[in-house]
């Protein structure tokens, strides 16, 4: 399975059988390495309602004639839209022809802006993606919780991909402590430096997370990770 960063919290992830994305916020994104129209996917996972999170997600799925898997409230607004969903709730999970998906609880916001005023966005969520004996965890935008221990031990990731960027998630200590909780193989750090408001050094993560003794990988856009 091969991972790649397209920045912010956007990532490819690549099965024998199937390419999925996960909350491809692309279009206005000043570090995306890449273009929504030069997406080819089966499937796009989105985290929560966010704007820079659903992204270019509708128009991607449309034109890919990839299914969107969300929360109930964001799928129903991505049909509105034309797209296929697939839509799911927090601590419920659904096997795909790529693998099993499960939707974790996120601390955080999840309304969608539009010209005429917000979309109810319902919960935010984390990701768990379990395909070829391996298992993602995208912890989508979360404050630091107490389950990822229980996370940790139900599931061992081998990846967590973990906010970063403070202010409207996790920061770097708190993103750490994620990792001595969730003890995966690997933690990738995601959600920061788009904007000012979420500066942050994913070096100075790393350091921290190496320091604990887990191994952590730092991917510049467009970089890849394969476990």
């Amino acid at each position: 399975m091969k991972l790649t960063y397209w920045s912010h919290s956007c990532f490819l992830i690549e099965t024998r059988s199937h390419r999925l994305v996960v909350d491809p916020f692309l279009s206005g994104n000043p570090l995306a390495p890449v273009k929504a129209t030069e997406v080819r996917c089966d499937f796009v996972l989105i985290t929560h309602g966010h704007n820079d999170h659903v992204g270019d997600a509708v128009e991607i799925a449309k034109r890919c004639g990839a299914t969107i898997v969300a929360n109930y409230e964001v799928a129903m607004f991505c049909q509105s839209q034309g797209a296929t969903v697939h839509p799911m709730h927090i601590g419920g999970s659904w096997t795909f022809p790529f693998g099993r998906v499960k939707l974790t609880i996120a601390h955080h916001g999840s309304a969608y802006q539009t010209a005429d005023g917000f979309v109810n966005g319902g919960q935010p969520a984390g990701v768990l993606i379990m395909t070829e004996g391996k298992t993602v965890y995208h912890a989508g935008d979360t404050a630091l919780f107490m389950d990822m221990q229980v996370i940790g031990q139900r599931h061992r990731p081998t990846v967590a991909l973990l906010p970063i960027g403070d202010n409207f998630t996790m920061g770097i200590e708190d993103a750490v402590q994620a990792v001595e909780w969730l003890r995966p193989d690997v933690a990738v750090p995601m959600h920061y430096n788009t904007f000012d408001l979420i500066r942050a050094d994913p070096q100075e993560f790393a350091r921290q997370v190496r320091a604990k003794g887990y191994r952590a990988e730092v991917l510049a856009p467009g970089g890849t990770l394969t476990v």
